[in-house]
């Protein structure tokens, strides 16, 4: 007797789908029947794929969107969860996810291109992180960002670290100890976001903004990108020596030449990306 065919098992779709658009690459979050929460998993292939865009010259900016109707809900809880029955009740398991998704939002700050959030829905916790720590942010009209932890009794400490460095003090204090949801148009009045858009277009005007980003010297953009960061830490002084180191060797370089003969010469520079 011939035994009946196993059916296959169909392979789960990936976590995080990848495209490239001429010079960008598009990164999507693809959970959305878990509202692309941040798994262990979904955060080390978004690290990656943030540290392969870093090395790829053809890639000249990266869009993060997302599947669905929500951006991302922040961290996976049900997997938080599972570990509370760990020896230690979790927590070398929630020290790992915290210090990976850390680690992977500085990757973002870090990476020498410019980032850009595209956010469709909800945007919240550490989903509300990541908006803030991208380096510019395009949203939808019905897009929406909190940082709920608090009403379950978890305050979003990690979220508030890019959150203050977005928005005044008074502002984050109060998403951080009420939880209530931010309307898109008030989080560009914060300055959490870029743009607020149409529904449904906010990835075309995501790609576009990242288009436009990436027809600029691409070293030009990566000495100005590490420099904003680096001086927002340092005291007024401290910044502006750095500053003026910068801007020596930002003139030294070739683009910078090209770029100052173009504009006298009136017409469009040739970028050598040196």
């Amino acid at each position: 007797m011939t035994r009946p065919a196993r059916a296959e098992i169909p392979e789960p779709p990936p976590m995080l789908l990848r495209q490239t658009q001429g010079s960008i690459a598009a990164l999507t979050l693809n959970r959305p029947e878990a509202r692309n929460s941040l798994s262990e998993q979904l955060i080390g292939e978004l690290h990656a794929a943030i540290d392969a865009a870093g090395k790829d010259p053809a890639v000249r900016a990266v869009v993060i969107a997302a599947s669905g109707p929500a951006f991302s809900s922040g961290h996976d809880l049900k997997e938080l969860t599972a570990h509370r029955a760990d020896p230690d009740r979790g927590r070398a398991y929630f020290a790992h996810i915290m210090t990976i998704c850390s680690a992977m939002m500085q990757a973002i700050v870090h990476l020498p291109k410019p980032v850009v959030a595209c956010v469709q829905g909800i945007a919240t916790a550490a989903g509300c992180q990541l908006v803030a720590t991208c380096d510019l942010a395009v949203a939808s009209e019905k897009a929406f960002f909190a940082t709920p932890g608090v009403d379950i009794g978890l305050f979003c400490s990690t979220p508030m670290v890019a959150l203050t460095r977005n928005i005044t003090r008074k502002q984050a204090m109060e998403m951080l100890l009420t939880g209530e949801p931010v309307s898109a148009m008030a989080a560009q009045r914060m300055g959490l976001i870029n743009r607020v858009v149409t529904d449904g277009t906010e990835r075309d005007a995501a790609l576009a903004l990242a288009q436009k980003i990436a027809r600029k010297s691409a070293l030009t953009v990566k000495l100005g990108k590490t420099a904003f960061y680096r001086q927002a830490e340092m005291n007024l002084a401290d910044a502006y020596r750095y500053a003026v180191e910068v801007m020596t060797e930002n003139m030294m370089a070739c683009d910078a030449e090209e770029g100052i003969d173009a504009f006298i010469e009136k017409r469009d520079p040739k970028w050598k990306d040196r």
